[in-house]
């Protein structure tokens, strides 16, 4: 049984973030925050101390998915990060310390499944359940739960 994971959405698509928030509700998890830009990230409370952050690659205002990465391995070291973009060719090979990425258009059942799997992995890694074809991990995902 896992438990239930704070989750952090980055998003500037409002449908696209809604979809995910319900995703997350109805998987059991919670969503701590909403954010669109960088700015936001930067905005958000310290104590916010998310276990899962969904982080688009390109977001409102110019700011980057990329830079968000970084703010969140800053602030909160022991979060997931995982990109959901349609531009997953531009996610370099070391995906800047981020754990995966699931591409859009991405399926409900596809980030539900995705969303078991690192809970388990949050909880109790490494997890037991397959790796969902949706979900790409990173190698430093692969060496944090793997190793």
């Amino acid at each position: 049984m896992t438990g239930m994971m704070n989750v952090l959405i980055v998003e500037d698509e409002v449908l696209l973030a809604m979809d995910l928030e319900a995703m997350v509700e109805d998987s059991g998890h919670s969503v701590g925050a909403e954010a669109t830009c960088v700015d936001e990230v930067v905005a958000l409370p310290n104590d916010l101390d998310p276990q899962l952050a969904f982080v688009d690659v390109q977001l409102a205002h110019g700011s980057s998915g990329f830079d968000v990465c970084r703010i969140i391995q800053k602030r909160w070291p022991e979060a997931l990060v995982v990109f959901v973009t349609a531009n997953v060719s531009k996610i370099p090979s070391d995906f800047l310390g981020a754990h995966g990425v699931i591409a859009k258009p991405f399926s409900h059942t596809g980030v539900i499944s995705t969303l078991k799997y690192l809970a388990e992995g949050v909880f109790d890694p490494p997890p037991n359940l397959p790796r969902p074809a949706t979900f790409q991990p990173s190698p430093h995902l692969k060496d944090k739960w793997f190793a």
